[in-house]
């Protein structure tokens, strides 16, 4: 068992739920964020299995999160009819941390510093567990994907580019 001083604030979340989850982390040089696809590979699963957590602002200002599998695209087209807006744009890297409380490779659905609109791809379902950030580049949570959407209170839909599904 990990340390508590190691436990991330998305931990502390699952567990303050009991929520059953599993972390894992993975080395990273300082600083450096990493992709779905190198993080599969560090801990041992699919990058379907990884979910990043991206962060895209509506035609009326709103900023909504969206949670897709590592080895797909974001189709902002999907995304902005899934929110209900006419069209959909991604948050610059340089807003994220203000906006959400996380860095980029290291921002979480859970836990953010507001609750925002939250939308996971519809093939999480399809998965026994999903992988998503614990909050800190580094450390990643895993769990039953209808535990990671309910305590991040997010609705699913078909949100990721043609081609990229299986």
């Amino acid at each position: 068992m990990k340390q508590a001083e190691d436990k991330t604030n998305v931990m502390r979340v699952f567990d303050q739920k009991k929520i059953a989850y599993t972390p894992h982390g993975y080395e990273h040089a300082e600083g450096e964020a990493v992709d779905a696809a190198t993080v599969a590979a560090l801990i041992g699963k699919k990058p379907d299995e990884i979910f990043k957590t991206l962060v895209a602002r509506g035609a009326k200002g709103g900023l909504y999160v969206f949670v897709i599998p590592g080895d797909a695209e974001l189709d902002l087209k999907k995304a902005a009819k899934a929110s209900g807006e006419k069209s959909m744009e991604m948050l610059h890297v340089s807003e994220l941390l203000a906006a959400t409380g996380y860095v980029r490779g290291g921002c979480s659905p859970i836990g953010m510093k507001k609750a925002y609109p939250t939308f996971f791809d519809e093939s999480a379902l399809s998965h026994a567990t999903i992988t998503v950030s614990a909050g800190r580049i580094g450390r990643q949570v895993e769990a039953a994907p209808s535990d990671v959407i309910s305590l991040a209170r997010a609705k699913t839909a078909s949100l990721t580019k043609d081609g990229t599904e299986e």
